[in-house]
């Protein structure tokens, strides 16, 4: 769970909604949002999720902040020169340790 979340956010039986508790569905809400989890797991979190507030709250946050991200991070790239000198810089490593 995280910092953010307080002590009523997650239901008080881990089991409340179904096959996954509450502290499963926050371990897993990271392969939830990035589509890395299974089609049973997917299922199963969903189904908790649309059961719980606390889970659904919490996975708003992490929605939200992954979109943040996003939005920040999108099609920016070092520019050309320093590009550049971390490709020499790798290759120079690479070189190193090669001959040793």
């Amino acid at each position: 769970m995280s910092e953010l979340s307080g002590p009523g956010d997650t239901c008080p039986n881990d089991d409340a909604h179904g096959a996954v508790g509450c502290a499963e569905v926050i371990r897993q809400v990271w392969l939830l949002l990035d589509g890395e989890c299974t089609p049973e797991s997917r299922d199963q979190l969903r189904r908790h999720l649309e059961a719980c507030p606390g889970c659904f709250k919490h996975y708003g946050l992490e929605e939200r902040i992954k979109a943040l991200i996003a939005s920040k991070c999108k099609g920016e790239k070092a520019p050309e020169g320093l590009r550049e000198r971390l490709r020499l810089e790798i290759r120079r490593t690479t070189i190193i340790r090669e001959t040793r």
